[in-house]
């Protein structure tokens, strides 16, 4: 089992230093500070910025989780505390469902409801003319994908908050959504963040969905109706179409390793303010 274990960890690490090997080419000819803050991005003249790519995935990212939490964590309480036995036998199972639907089937329903919603009803309050494919509707399309794996992390950490303590809050007199707000979501605190985390992982990766309604324009987004192109997208798009361009792969390599490093760094982050918040709780 030790080994197992340390094989299972080690895996992290070749995948880390497979991507880093690859990328050499590009980084033995430009610096990392140069690929990492320019915009331009013209492989043919061998120019590669892939600060628009850094900043589309940072925008689809943030945007989802803004509109998924409140959603979800609101869900996740009704469903635990309010809803009648029959109803949450009803809405769990519909959850768990949207979990299994393939991630092609939410790009089709982004670019056949979501985009035409932003195109028609909400970008012309703001801006003159939008296409609809933004940051915006690929930041809600990942934001739906995410929803069943919030909730369903939610329910399970609500699960584990003893019946006795929501129990001494009721019969203090604390009503049902002061028992809520001081025990079940305090009590709960490491486990919501914990999905938080598990959320966000996800959504720095998701491709097929996102790069059918982001735009995919190498611009840096300045407002939620402008197109991106998320690093997952720029490889999907690109791998083993335009690998005749010199360092092409290279450079694609280099942007799974920027997306391998984001995703390790926010979880080694997670992890220290998760065991931080923990330690004071005890």
């Amino acid at each position: 089992m030790l080994v197992l274990t340390i094989l299972s960890v080690l895996l992290a690490v070749f995948i880390g230093l497979g991507l880093y090997l690859r990328s050499l080419p590009l980084l033995e000819l430009k610096s990392v500070g140069s690929l990492l803050t320019s915009s331009v991005w013209k492989p043919f003249k061998g120019e590669f910025g892939f600060f628009p790519f850094i900043m589309g995935t940072l925008w689809v990212t943030g945007i989802a989780i803004v509109v998924a939490l409140p959603l979800c964590l609101l869900s996740g309480i009704f469903i635990s505390e309010y809803a009648h036995h029959r109803v949450r036998k009803i809405i769990v199972p519909f959850v768990d469902l949207l979990s299994g639907i393939p991630p092609v089937v939410f790009g089709v329903w982004g670019v056949l409801f979501v985009v035409p919603l932003i195109q028609e009803y909400i970008a012309p309050h703001f801006v003159e003319y939008a296409t609809g494919y933004s940051v915006l509707a690929g930041g809600i399309v990942l934001a739906v994908m995410i929803f069943p794996l919030i909730i369903s992390i939610l329910l399970e950490v609500f699960g584990t908050v003893p019946r006795e303590l929501k129990d001494a809050s009721l019969s203090l007199g604390a009503t049902q959504w002061q028992t809520v707000k001081f025990v079940l979501l305090k009590r709960s605190m490491p486990g919501i963040i914990a999905a938080i985390v598990l959320a966000i992982s996800r959504a720095f990766g998701e491709t097929i969905a996102v790069l059918m309604v982001c735009g995919n324009l190498p611009e840096v987004p300045h407002s939620v109706l402008d197109s991106g192109y998320p690093l997952p997208a720029l490889i999907a798009n690109n791998y083993g179409e335009m690998l005749s361009i010199p360092l092409y792969d290279s450079a694609l390599l280099f942007s799974a390793l920027i997306l391998f490093i984001i995703i390790f760094l926010f979880n080694a982050i997670s992890r220290i303010v998760l065991s931080r918040i923990e330690r004071r709780m005890n």
